[in-house]
């Protein structure tokens, strides 16, 4: 049986990242699907286990060939996408793909697998509580977390259109949260 898809998406600093990752340790047989990039890569990050980070060049001819399930130029010039081989090559493993995407590739990768997929929002429980987390992070100048912070009251206004919303005010009850409504999905009759 191939696996279910289960989508993160949320604004640049609401902790879907973190949700993610508390997730892969939940025993629910799930594997991340490495998203492909043009951005280039921070000091904490590793080609083929944060992304597959690609040169703008290699990014166009995947677009080029319909390698891409869904991708966005999210920035000026940084493109992230989802490769159609990552997901149903986890699929076929057997195992649930889970996916740390921006809002319009979670919106269109709930498209393109309907009922197979589930489309989480993780909101922050507001912009200024964003602002400081992005500033605590340390890994974004103030002109980029302008532009994040910017970005985030567009992203904000697609969450209804997910199937479901967390709010991270705090984020052990997020946690639980997502647990909670990952294993109904994943294992509704």
């Amino acid at each position: 049986m191939k696996g279910k898809l289960i989508i993160f998406s949320a604004p640049s600093g609401a902790g879907k990242t973190t949700i993610v990752k508390h997730l892969l340790t939940g025993g629910f047989d799930l594997e991340f699907s490495i998203s492909a990039t043009s951005r280039g890569k921070r000091h904490t990050e590793a080609d083929g286990k944060d992304y597959y980070f690609l040169t703008q060049e290699e990014f166009q001819k995947k677009v080029e060939a319909g390698e891409f399930l869904e991708w966005e130029e999210v920035y000026a010039g940084t493109r992230y996408g989802t490769l159609k081989s990552e997901v149903e090559r986890i699929r076929n493993n057997g195992k649930h793909v889970i996916f740390d995407v921006d809002v319009i590739g979670g919106l269109n990768i709930k498209k393109f697998y309907g009922n197979e997929a589930l489309a989480i929002f993780v909101q922050p429980p507001s912009i200024e509580e964003l602002r400081k987390r992005l500033v605590a992070r340390s890994t974004d100048s103030p002109e980029v977390i302008e532009k994040r912070v910017q970005k985030a009251e567009y992203e904000l206004s697609f969450a209804p259109k997910f199937d479901v919303i967390i709010i991270n005010e705090n984020l052990e009850q997020a946690f639980a949260e997502a647990e909670q409504i990952v294993k109904e999905f994943l294992f509704e009759k």
